[in-house]
């Protein structure tokens, strides 16, 4: 299982995912990184097909300026992932002799970044749409994507879109350790980069063991709370 999310902060925006892959073809799952530079100013993951997020991750390496600097981001992408797609739909085989439900070239691809003091989160779908989901604030892909939605609503109290980059990077951890709690094709080493106006930082994982230290605080003074009010 898969699971990619994107955030919005008042200050930036955050990108987390976890690292499992699976391979129904040959029924087994391993680790490999789903989160992407894009340039130095944004970040990208994808979830389906690895031959096809291949292909993007190389694509994106190579037109990451003349992407992030066209006046619509959104058409940018699609224009560099389409003939990717068509691609290997034309050349894919369905129906192999003893591999049945192997897989399909279909695959999601969701960037994110921060341009003129603004957010945006674009997702590049199987069929080609764009989707944007800036406005709404948070967004994932995956097959672990409903799990991540309905988590995300569940801190929606919280008004992530108003608090910081900090807040951010805690809350799309706290939501991925959730996922893999309750998913055991969702697991760690999980991933995180924050996108401000500087640009996109891809935290390390001792970065993200302080994080992940911050979420215990947090978790502990709920507790707290939850023991003054009712106990």
């Amino acid at each position: 299982m898969t699971v990619v999310l994107a955030a919005v902060c008042r200050d930036g925006v955050v990108l987390g995912s976890d690292s499992q892959i699976t391979d129904k073809g040959r029924g087994m799952t391993y680790p490999a990184e789903k989160l992407h530079p894009l340039g130095d100013l944004a970040a990208w993951g994808g979830s389906g097909a690895r031959s096809v997020l291949t292909d993007v991750e190389r694509c994106f390496n190579e037109n990451s300026a003349a992407i992030l600097e066209a006046p619509d981001i959104g058409h940018a992408l699609q224009e560099r992932v389409l003939p990717i797609l068509r691609h290997h739909y034309d050349t894919f085989i369905p129906d192999v002799p003893g591999d049945e439900g192997g897989g399909t070239p279909a695959a999601y691809v969701m960037a994110a970044g921060w341009r003129g003091g603004e957010p945006w989160i674009l997702e590049i779908t199987p069929s080609g749409m764009i989707g944007h989901y800036a406005d709404i604030g948070f967004h994932a892909i995956g097959s672990g994507a409903p799990m991540a939605q309905q988590a995300g609503s569940l801190l929606s109290h919280f008004h992530l879109a108003e608090r910081s980059l900090r807040f951010g990077c805690a809350a799309v951890l706290r939501v991925l350790q959730a996922l893999d709690l309750t998913s055991a094709s969702v697991g760690k080493p999980f991933s995180l980069c924050r996108i401000d106006e500087q640009g996109a930082h891809h935290l390390s994982q001792e970065e993200i063991e302080e994080v992940s230290q911050v979420v215990r605080r947090w978790e502990e003074a709920e507790q707290a709370v939850i023991a003054d009010i009712f106990d």
